[in-house]
C-alpha cells in the first residue's frame, strides 16, 4: 500500500517523495487513516518503525488550512528535548510544500522569545511537559488544540511527567484527538490512557516490549577487569564504523570515554551533567561523524534517531529492564538491519533473565577468544556471596535472641508481683 492510497494528500506526497520514503511502514498504514478519521488512539510501537510520520503527516493533513484567529491547534508532547528537536525536524520537513507553522518549545532557550513567536501564530507547538507548562503559566491558551500527542508516553511517565501531564489534560478542550504513542506496554501507561483517551483505537505492531525483528542481539561474557578492553577490542577488530555504547552511570560513562580514548578511538560523552547544549552539539558531532564512539547514560536511549547507526553496545546493563528495549531500539531503525551486543559479568546474569524475560525470547550467550571470563574469580565472587549471605543470616538470628520480651498486661502483672516479692524478702 502507498501513502497516496493511505489518503496522504500531494504537498504531502511531494514531500516524503523528495525525502526517500516510497512504502508505509506498518504503524504508519494503521495509524494514519484513524488519525485522519479524527480517532483517539493508543499505539504501541517499538522505537524505530517509523513513528513519527504515522501522527505528523494527518495532523499536518488535517490543519492545512489556516483559520483566522486561532491559537495553538496541535501540541506534541515528548519526554526529552532531544526528541522534539528530532520531531521539529522532522515536521519542518514534511510540511516544506505548506503554509503550517510549527514551534518548537524546550527548556534551554529564552522563554521571551519564545512567547513573542507564539503570538504570531503557531499550528502546531512541540514541546516538552516542563517547559508547555511554564508558557502556560504565562498565559498560553490551549483553548484552540484540536490534537493532542504524546509521544514516548511510557518514558515520560518513567521520568516523572505524570504530574505535569495531569496538569495539561484539564486545559484542552473537552472536544479535541488523543494520540498516545508508546514503546513499551506498562500499567502506567494503561492508567494514563484510561485518563486521557475517549474510546480509542488500539494499535499494537509488534508483541509487548518486544525488540525491533531487524536487530541481532548477542550477549558476550566477560569479567568485569576487562570490560573496556573487550569494548576497544570489538570496535578495533570488527572496524565499528559508529557505535553508541551505554553505561548505567555517569561516572561509568566518564571513566569508559577515557580509557577508550587511551586506545586512540575518537569519543563523545553524554549524560545528566553535561549541559543540555554540550549533549546536543555531541549529538550532531556523532551524527556527523566525528566521533567514532558516543558514550551515553540512558538520557540518549531516547529521541536518538541516527540514519544508518550500526550497532548498540550495552556496556553495563540497564537497572530497569524496559530501558533495554529502548536502548537497542537507536538500532535497526526503519527495517535496516543493526546490531545490539551486551558485555556482562557475574554480577549481571540476574539482570540479563529479567530482560529475557521482558522481551519473550532468549539473548545468544557466547565468549570472544582471549576474554573468556575466569572461572577462580567466578567460584571466589560466589563463594563471597554465599558467605556474606550467611553472615546477614546469622546476624539475623543473633538479633531475634537478643530482642526484648514483648510487653503484655501479663507480662507487666507478674513483674509487679515479683517486685513485691523482692520487697519482702528484703
Amino acid at each position: 500500500m502507498s501513502f497516496e492510497k493511505l489518503g496522504v494528500f500531494k504537498p504531502l506526497l511531494d514531500a516524503i517523495e523528495t525525502l526517500g520514503y516510497s512504502e508505509p511502514t506498518i504503524i504508519q498504514k494503521r495509524a494514519i487513516p484513524l488519525v485522519l478519521q479524527k480517532k483517539d488512539i493508543f499505539a504501541t510501537a517499538q522505537t524505530g518503525t517509523g513513528k513519527t510520520a504515522a501522527f505528523a503527516l494527518p495532523i499536518l493533513q488535517r490543519l492545512r488550512k489556516p483559520v483566522e484567529g486561532k491559537g495553538v491547534r496541535a501540541v506534541i508532547l515528548s519526554p526529552t528535548r532531544e526528541l522534539s528537536i528530532q520531531i521539529h525536524e522532522d515536521i519542518a520537513n514534511y510540511s516544506k510544500n505548506m503554509s503550517v507553522k510549527t514551534d518548537i518549545l524546550i527548556g534551554g532557550k529564552d522563554l521571551e522569545k519564545q512567547r513573542q513567536r507564539l503570538k504570531s501564530g503557531i499550528d502546531i507547538v512541540i514541546a516538552t511537559p516542563g517547559r508547555l507548562l511554564e508558557h502556560i503559566e504565562n498565559g498560553l491558551s490551549l483553548n484552540d488544540v484540536e490534537v493532542f500527542v504524546l509521544d514516548e508516553a511510557d518514558r515520560m511517565l518513567d521520568m516523572g511527567f505524570t504530574k505535569d501531564i495531569r496538569k495539561i489534560h484539564p486545559l484542552l478542550p473537552k472536544r479535541h484527538q488523543t494520540l498516545l504513542f508508546s514503546a513499551t506496554f506498562s500499567d502506567k501507561v494503561r492508567k494514563l490512557s484510561k485518563l486521557i483517551l475517549t474510546k480509542p483505537a488500539f494499535i499494537e505492531t509488534a508483541k509487548k516490549n518486544t525488540t525491533v525483528e531487524t536487530i541481532n542481539q548477542v550477549v558476550y561474557q566477560v569479567d568485569t577487569a576487562r570490560k573496556a578492553e573487550l569494548l576497544a577490542y570489538l570496535i578495533g577488530s570488527r572496524n565499528f564504523p559508529q557505535v553508541l555504547v551505554f553505561t548505567r552511570t555517569k561516572v561509568s560513562a566518564d571513566e569508559l570515554s577515557e580509557e577508550l580514548k587511551k586506545d586512540g578511538l575518537k569519543v563523545g560523552v553524554i549524560h545528566g551533567d553535561k549541559t543540555k547544549a554540550n549533549r546536543l552539539k555531541t549529538l550532531t558531532q556523532f551524527k556527523e561523524g566525528k566521533f567514532r564512539v558516543l558514550v551515553a547514560t540512558d538520557i540518549a536511549s531516547r529521541g536518538l534517531d541516527i540514519e544508518e547507526l550500526p550497532y548498540v553496545i550495552n556496556y553495563e546493563l540497564p537497572s530497569i529492564p524496559e530501558d533495554y528495549v529502548h536502548r537497542v531500539g537507536r538500532t535497526g531503525r526503519a527495517g535496516r538491519e543493526g546490531e545490539a551486543i551486551s558485555l556482562i559479568d557475574i554480577y549481571e546474569k540476574y539482570d540479563i533473565k529479567e530482560i529475557e524475560k521482558l522481551i519473550g525470547q532468549k539473548i545468544p550467550k557466547e565468549t570472544v577468544e582471549g576474554f573468556e571470563p575466569d572461572p577462580n574469580i567466578r567460584r571466589k565472587d560466589i563463594e563471597d556471596i554465599k558467605l556474606k549471605s550467611e553472615h546477614k543470616k546469622q546476624e539475623k538470628k543473633f538479633v531475634k535472641k537478643k530482642a526484648a520480651p514483648k510487653v503484655t498486661a501479663k507480662s507487666l502483672k507478674s513483674a509487679k508481683k515479683k517486685r513485691k516479692t523482692t520487697k519482702r524478702d528484703g
